[in-house]
């Protein structure tokens, strides 16, 4: 070791993933290398809250099922522009590594994070985003294109996660998402795309599993208004498609994920209609659920299926604009297409639900597509030039259950592809890397799984070729005919295993049932049953309902079966399911390729969902299948770690004496001379061009070991400096602050004194400015007193003086002084007076006290006129509102009718009643009452004139708020409603009669009639309430009152003159009407002399 010196207090402190380290950061560094030691370092990293461990550059992530505070935004600052192995393992390294490459380096990226349902890949991938969108740039544009790309999660996690057994929100669907930036490292757009929904979830669940999430959500969080226009209802128990034994699950507000969902989208750029459209399909696919269908025996013998309760078929008709006559024979007859000609042919009811839940699957399945291709629209980038691309990849992990199906087939096949093109890319990274750095290749063993994936991807005898070619030929093909082709074709394969196959050694393999087939993958032997292949690889749907789906009058649903279109029928048979999966496998695969690849294994450390419990067997299963030690041991085939030279150098500088503290040269002749000194087999390392490789890691652990050992005399070393430096630190503090302290006393006193001597010195001076003070003071006051008494003494001898002068005319003034006194005598005598002899309180008395004097008469009217006014609104006071209403009434007829009209003076000492004939109490009008909406301000019979010969019509003249009508006297019907609007003006004559016309607005529906000529006993009230009332229908205009004895009045197309003249009537002593002419009616009104 190197002497311990003065320059120790100067080392630069640099981190390390090796520093603290529990367990083993990089299992590549784990010795000895077994699965045992392998599951024991995750498990003592697991219970340390470590749940990231590296295997070189890949991420092994591990599901804590709780929250831990290693995601804040001072981690991210913390692993932002850092080294890979700088700081202890986090996904936020593996982030920032594959976002600097592809901002600095333009290398496009791709992170692929597999593991099984419920290992947390699609937080990680979240994390991942979460990530990159807080270390790359500002501003408002990219700003939104990061809350797009975000938000587009809540929004495919709704529609595409589900709760199953193994997890609480679990993808059910691959998504592969390449995030595009532009060349300063901006985000700008994005495209997604999704890999084989598990769309046999919408009809059937396991049991303890949901349906998707936006159905429960919907349902908890959409308001009453919504569910009304959808036709839904909250109980989830209403609907056949929703699991209710796992309905409600802890820790999930589906009301609270329905709002976000809904903002999400108003993020991402959807509409307010498509967001409706979208609901509306949604809604649709409960309804399906709900529908179910009876036999029915037809004359041939066969059964029909018919549709039970036609309510939710409707129901979904009316969501979708379907004809319902045209969905319900969809569901009872399917027609076959050949070339020339068409058959039908009738569904029995199991027929019928197969094609309900086909229509179901197909109809989320493709909602889910429309919803990808829609969010694609909005993120994408908007320029067509060429970007930077890093893809996040989030897609089932291997999966291997008691019963496994054509989807963990599938699966399964796309992890196989997924293994091959991780070991050819990790191999063919370790492979460049050796080759930049001039280090000697070492060939690697290892297992390769391309003939796995050639067994099932093959075009000619591959399980997926023979798969479709069984669902293409003709006759009766089954999964078992399917089965039986298998154990022909790929009897010999090492890697298939069936009960049936040509191959012998099965014959008696019990664990191998007849109708199931094995493969060896990768990760293990998995047993897959034949049954429901054939179905599920074919997923037909048929051509009925797809035109019955085309039919449909609703903007969304349309784009979703366009090939229900008769005008494009195509015969063609659609590919398969398998056919499809292969096909964007290998898209996938292909765009890998192009990609620097970064790689998180995520992994389930219990089946339990908590937190601090570590499975043994559940998370060595998985380090099987992901293929965990197959990583490390390609990892460390050749050299098991490797630094740059200048972090090696600052790292272990400490152990050698030329390399200490600092070294002046290149660093990689310091890292030689380092190992050189510390006499480090050769065989152990190598020399790159900028980096170091080490061999076996117990020769790195030795480093370390020898660095703390090291490190603990440095510290010591520093100890010893620093209690020094604080020691001597401490004294010259303290004889500095002696000299200080002394100072300041010195001060204190000297501040002190002159304190007290100021303070006496000035109250010496207060006493004698005092004394002086009041000494003058009382001076003054002995002045003023002699000032004051020659001052009196002066006034009393003036006041003496003038009384003496002008005592001779006093009496001049008594006749004036005796005047005014005579006068406020006799105003006072007046004023008595007229207090006791006050008039009556009525204001329509005229009585007031004589006046005694001549020049009391100003005073006296002015009094007359107070007291007038005063008794008049003591009378007002005591008035009700009703009675305040009827006096403002005989008030506003006075102003209309006074001096105009001579019927007017017989009517002022009449009442107005209103209502006459009181038609609320009499049953006679109870029809009548029961007719009107309005409360009724006046109910009068008057007669209403005839134009044919002037003859009168008794009517029932009722008044309203808004309208007046004209019932028939005898049964009350209604002969005419005309509202107040429509009133143009009222005419009438100056004479003793009661008739009036009333007119109305040309152009109103009333007018087409014409005016109406009417005579009343109550004109009076009659044209009085009219005008009142009318003036607040039109918004307080004035209705027109017209007193005139010629008058015209319009009957239907003519116009007819009124005319009144004096004259004995025929008939008694009313007024009378009589025709003259078609121009001309004349009314005589009996003389008033």
């Amino acid at each position: 070791r190197p002497p311990l010196n003065k320059h120790a207090a100067n080392m630069e402190v640099k981190t390390s993933l090796l520093d603290n380290m529990i367990g083993v950061g990089d299992m590549v560094l784990l010795e000895p290398l077994t699965e045992d030691s392998f599951i024991e370092n995750l498990r003592n990293r697991f219970d340390h809250n470590e749940i990231y461990t590296y295997i070189g550059s890949v991420v092994i992530s591990m599901n804590p099922y709780r929250s831990l505070p290693i995601f804040t935004p001072e981690k991210v600052e913390e692993y932002r522009n850092r080294n890979f192995y700088e700081l202890s393992p986090h996904i936020y390294a593996l982030a920032d590594e594959a976002y600097r490459s592809l901002r600095d380096q333009d290398k496009d990226q791709c992170i692929l994070i597999t593991g099984e349902s419920g290992a947390g890949k699609t937080e990680a991938s979240k994390l991942v985003m979460s990530y990159v969108a807080a270390v790359c740039g500002k501003g408002q544009e990219v700003n939104k294109v990061k809350e797009q790309l975000l938000q587009s999660n809540p929004v495919l996690e709704a529609f595409g996660n589900a709760k199953t057994v193994r997890n609480d929100n679990s993808s059910r669907f691959g998504k592969y998402m390449d995030i595009e930036f532009d060349f300063k490292g901006d985000p700008v757009g994005g495209v997604i795309s999704n890999y084989l929904l598990e769309k046999s979830r919408v009809v059937k669940q396991p049991r303890g599993e949901r349906n998707f999430h936006i159905f429960y959500q919907l349902l908890s969080g959409a308001s009453d208004d919504t569910l009304r226009k959808l036709k839904l209802d909250r109980d989830f128990s209403k609907y056949n498609y929703l699991s209710l034994d796992s309905a409600n699950v802890n820790g999930l507000d589906d009301a609270a994920n329905f709002r976000t969902v809904r903002n999400a989208m108003q993020i991402v750029g959807f509409m307010e209609d498509e967001v409706q459209s979208v609901l509306e399909l949604v809604a649709a696919v409960l309804k399906l659920g709900n529908i179910e269908f009876k036999p029915e025996s037809r004359s041939n013998g066969y059964d029909e299926s018919r549709v039970k309760d036609k309510n939710d078929l409707k129901e979904m008709c009316e969501l979708l604009g379907i004809e319902q006559s045209v969905l319900e024979r969809a569901f009872s007859y399917r027609t076959v297409e050949a070339k020339l000609e068409k058959v039908s042919t009738t569904l029995n009811v199991s027929q019928a639900y197969y094609a309900r839940d086909a229509l179901a699957k197909n109809l989320y399945s493709r909602l889910f597509s429309w919803l990808v291709t829609r969010i694609n629209e909005s993120i994408k980038a908007q320029s067509k030039t060429r970007h930077k691309v890093m893809g996040v990849l989030d897609i089932y992990g291997f999966e291997i259950f008691e019963d496994n199906s054509f989807e963990q087939f599938i699966i399964n096949y796309c992890n196989e592809k997924l293994q091959q093109i991780f070991i050819e890319l990790t191999l063919r990274e370790e492979q460049e890397e050796y080759i930049r750095e001039d280090i000697e290749w070492t060939n690697i063993e290892y297992f390769n799984n391309a003939v796995i994936c050639d067994l099932i991807e093959n075009n000619q005898n591959g399980i997926l070729a023979m798969l479709d070619e069984e669902c293409l030929r003709p006759g009766t093909v089954t999964d078992i005919t399917f089965l039986d082709k298998l154990n022909t074709v790929c009897a010999e394969h090492q890697h298939f295993e069936s009960r049936l196959s040509k191959n012998s050694k099965f014959l008696t393999d019990h664990s191998l049932p007849h109708s199931c087939f094995r493969i060896q993958h990768y990760a293990g032997k998995v047993l897959y049953r034949v049954e429901g292949f054939m179905d599920k690889n074919n997923d037909l749907l048929y051509r009925d309902l797809s035109q019955a789906m085309y039919k449909a009058n609703h903007k969304l649903i349309k784009q979703l079966f366009p090939e229900g279109n008769p005008a494009k029928v195509n015969l063609k048979r659609p590919p398969t399911a398998g056919f499809q999966f292969k096909h964007s496998v290998g898209t996938l695969m292909r765009n890998l390729q192009t990609k620097n690849p970064n790689y998180i294994r995520c992994v389930k450390p219990n089946d339990k969902k908590a937190p601090r419990i570590f499975t043994d067997s559940l998370v060595r299963h998985q380090v099987a299948y992901l293929g965990l030690m197959e990583n490390v041991r390609v990892r460390r085939a050749g050299y098991a770690y490797r630094q740059a030279y200048e972090p090696c150098l600052e790292r272990y500088k400490m152990l050698c004496k030329q390399t200490w503290p600092h070294w002046k040269g290149p660093t990689r002749e310091g890292v030689e001379v380092l190992m050189a000194d510390l006499q480090v087999s050769t065989e152990e390392f190598a020399y790159g061009n900028s980096k170091i490789f080490i061999r076996n890691p117990r020769t790195l652990f030795s480093l370390e070991e020898k660095r703390r050992g090291c490190l603990e005399n440095l510290a010591a070393l520093i100890q010893k400096i620093y209690r020094g430096w604080k020691c001597r630190t401490h004294f010259l503090l303290l004889k500095r602050s002696q000299v200080v302290v002394a100072a300041w006393y010195r001060r204190y006193a000297q501040q002190k004194k002159y304190t007290q001597i100021k303070s006496a010195t000035i109250m010496v001076q207060s006493y004698s400015k005092g004394w002086k003070a009041r000494k003058i003071l009382r001076e003054l006051k002995h002045q003023k007193r002699c000032e004051e008494a020659a001052t009196t003494i002066a006034a009393y001898w003036h006041g003496t003086q003038v009384r003496r002068e002008y005592r001779k005319f006093f009496r001049a003034n008594a006749g004036r002084k005796i005047y005014s006194f005579i006068m406020q005598r006799l105003m006072q005598k007046y004023f008595l007076g007229l207090k006791r002899d006050l008039p009556s309180m009525s204001p329509i008395g005229g009585s007031w006290p004589t006046r005694p004097y001549r020049f009391l008469d100003t005073a006296h009217t002015e009094l007359r006129s107070i007291f007038h006014h005063w008794r008049c609104k003591k009378y007002r006071s005591r008035f009700t509102d009703e009675r305040k209403a009827v006096f403002e009434e005989k008030l506003q007829a006075s102003e209309i009718f006074k001096d105009k009209k001579a019927l007017y003076p017989s009517s002022v000492g009449q009442p107005f009643r209103g209502d006459y004939l009181e038609i609320s109490k009499n049953p006679k009008y109870q029809k009548l009452s029961s007719a009107m909406d309005e409360k009724v301000l006046l109910a009068d019979m008057v007669n209403k004139i005839n134009r044919a010969n002037g003859k009168g019509t008794a009517r029932i003249f009722l008044l309203t708020k808004n309208n007046f009508v004209l019932a028939d006297q005898k049964t009350g019907q209604v002969k005419a409603s005309v509202p107040l609007p429509d009133l143009a003006s009222i005419s009438v004559s100056t004479q003793n009669d009661g008739f009036f016309a009333l007119k109305l607005k040309e152009g109103s529906a009333g007018a087409t009639k014409g005016d109406f000529l009417l005579s009343s006993e109550h004109l009076i009230e009659i044209i009085t309430k009219l005008r009142r009332t009318g003036a607040t229908a039109v918004n307080h205009n004035h209705l027109d009152i017209d007193i005139s004895d010629e008058f015209l009045v319009q009957f239907k197309q003519d116009k007819v003159c009124v005319k009144f003249v004096q004259g004995a009537p025929k008939n008694g002593n009313g007024a009378s009407c009589k025709r003259k002419n078609n121009r001309l009616l004349e009314v005589s009104v009996p003389s008033t002399a």
